[in-house]
């Protein structure tokens, strides 16, 4: 372990699996304190006992990221645990690969709970304790979909441009308070959610999407800019992308 984030304090929504346990284990490994949110409390300890190992702390908070009462506890947790938040990551999502004609407003409520307001609601909480601190980093795991618009996506890619505008957004807004707001787009990632509904296991392991510590990485670099720089933007795609 080394100490480029030694001291400081992240919030990870979606911890147990993917791209948010890929962050926790980045982020830990250069001393950060973490605070693991998401539904699977047996993965949530798992992960803790593995962020313990490596010589730094963490706390979990079991709970559904769509409810406010999830994103009020995982911020109490980390400021009475830690006395602050330095890092959000906001990771928690899901995907949903159907035409527009087969997508139903069930379909469409769980993607806009599940990508938007859990998004909301934990920058909501976090961003006073980091008003007070004067400083802090808050990123959203958006997407490629969340740049352009694919067919078969409308309304994942709806909820993806959100969570970049609002990133966009609250930069302008928390910036001169010392905080720092980017969006990390990355294209497909080999993940549970990758399967979301719509594609098979097989298809996604046996394509040539990307792994979820190349997006993790991203994350760990955004978090160790300098104090006088910012990551607003990052749009990441696999190397073996088509140039047709």
């Amino acid at each position: 372990m080394t100490d480029k984030l030694q001291g400081k304090v992240a919030l990870i929504t979606g911890a147990s699996a993917g791209i948010g346990q890929a962050c926790a284990r980045a982020l830990a490994g250069e001393g950060a304190r973490l605070v693991l949110t998401a539904r699977r409390q047996e993965r949530l300890d798992a992960l803790k006992e593995e962020a313990e190992s490596l010589g730094t702390d963490a706390v979990t908070v079991t709970g559904d990221a769509r409810e406010e009462e999830t994103a009020v506890r995982a911020v109490k947790a980390a400021t009475e645990a830690f006395g602050r938040v330095d890092i959000l990551v906001n990771n928690t999502g899901a995907g949903n690969y159907k035409n527009l004609v087969d997508t139903s407003a069930d379909d469409y409520d769980d993607l806009i709970d599940t990508n938007v307001r859990s998004t909301f609601l934990f920058t909501r909480h976090t961003v006073p304790v980091m008003l007070r601190q004067k400083s802090g980093t808050i990123l959203m795991i958006s997407s490629m979909a969340g740049i352009y618009g694919f067919a078969g996506e409308a309304v994942y890619c709806m909820t993806k441009f959100a969570q970049v505008g609002f990133a966009q957004a609250l930069d302008r807004e928390l910036r001169e308070s010392g905080i720092k707001v980017g969006a990390i787009c990355p294209g497909g990632v080999k993940t549970e959610f990758a399967l979301g509904k719509g594609r098979t296991e097989r298809a996604v392991a046996e394509s040539h999407m990307l792994d979820p510590e190349d997006v993790a990485g991203v994350v760990l670099l955004a978090c160790t800019q300098s104090p006088q720089s910012r990551i607003i933007e990052v749009q990441m795609r696999t190397m073996a992308e088509s140039l047709a």
